[in-house]
């Protein structure tokens, strides 16, 4: 446990999503700090029966091995392994991955800025220093690096990057005031958790990291993905412009986005009919019918770009960890709905 001056210690748990990584697990658990309070390794209906591995070669009085009956995806074994360290009363909580790519030894890194009091949630970032990113095999850095501008423009996280990066903590407050059982159960849960946070206006801070590669496979084909991710983005994007611009607030960069938009579509539309139109007269277009078209256009990109700017420079700045109450009485509040 980490204590601050003139603070109680922290309760650190660490959660472990087990899904094949019976090779890697037991050097992870080994390696996590004795500061930290609880280890959460969840069996995710794994097939190579890890929960029975972990209980079998583990010495450590801090693992707990909770198993899920059937496999949930990654994000569902994290979901529960949130749902027993809130019910257990952890302040703080970690998720570290069973393969072996991250170091625990980083836990305090990710913990401190939650404590300190200026994060509510912190995640690991591989693309701060140069020496990693060179170790990185490159689909998977063209990969994050499209993901990443796609998350930012979902999520409202213009500063952060690499959002699909596992090695996160959160607030125990935080995690428990989020609607868990929505969040994305399978790879896209790191993003979607950040859309989440979004709307909650939390505080979340990048961590410069390293990883480890060896003989480990990634689940997440890149390629693949790409197109599932595309349409979780755009439908976040729609959710969060509307909840943060429309249903909780209505600002100037409402008003920009919503006349930006209809002069984008008149003009566009506008001129298409009547390009059309004098296509098929085959006649030259009116040039007053050319300016009705262009200037809407023009008139409606510059709202739009100023609504961009605004939306880029409203980051969240204050916590929001301090102003909600006790962990397990907002997870139970969520569980009575």
């Amino acid at each position: 446990m980490i204590s601050a001056d003139g603070q109680e210690p922290v309760k650190i748990a660490v959660v472990i999503p087990c899904y094949k990584v019976v090779k890697h697990v037991m050097g992870v658990i080994e390696a996590v700090p004795a500061y930290v309070w609880r280890i959460y390794a969840v069996d995710d209906g794994c097939p190579e029966k890890s929960g029975d591995v972990i209980e079998r070669e583990n010495k450590d009085d801090r693992v707990i091995v909770v198993r899920n009956e059937r496999n949930q995806g990654v994000g569902g074994a994290v979901m529960n392994g949130y749902r027993r360290a809130i019910e257990d009363g952890a302040d703080v909580i970690v998720k570290i991955d069973g393969d072996g790519q991250m170091d625990p030894a980083l836990v305090d890194r990710f913990v401190l800025p939650i404590r300190a009091g200026y994060a509510d949630y912190t995640k690991g970032n591989r693309f701060y220093d140069l020496r990693y990113i060179r170790r990185m095999p490159a689909m998977r850095l063209i990969g994050n690096a499209a993901l990443s501008f796609m998350a930012k423009v979902s999520t409202g996280y213009w500063d952060l990057f690499d959002p699909t990066n596992g090695y996160t903590a959160i607030h125990a407050r935080v995690a428990a005031a989020l609607p868990l059982d929505k969040i994305s159960s399978r790879y896209f849960f790191e993003t979607d958790m950040l859309f989440r946070l979004g709307t909650y206006r939390a505080v979340v801070v990048d961590v410069p990291m390293d990883s480890l590669y060896a003989d480990e496979k990634s689940n997440l084909k890149i390629g693949k993905a790409f197109g599932e991710f595309l349409f979780k983005h755009s439908r976040n994007f729609a959710k969060r412009i509307f909840y943060n611009y429309f249903l909780r607030d209505l600002s100037a960069a409402s008003i920009e986005l919503a006349v930006g938009v209809s002069m984008l579509i008149f003009g566009a539309t506008y001129g298409a009919y009547h390009w059309w139109a004098s296509h098929v007269a085959q006649a030259a277009t009116a040039t007053g019918v050319i300016m009705l078209a262009a200037m809407p256009i023009i008139l409606g990109l510059q709202l739009v770009l100023a609504f961009v700017a605004y939306d880029v420079a409203s980051l969240p700045r204050r916590p929001i960890a301090d102003r909600l109450g006790p962990a397990r009485g907002v997870l139970a509040r969520h569980e009575n709905v």
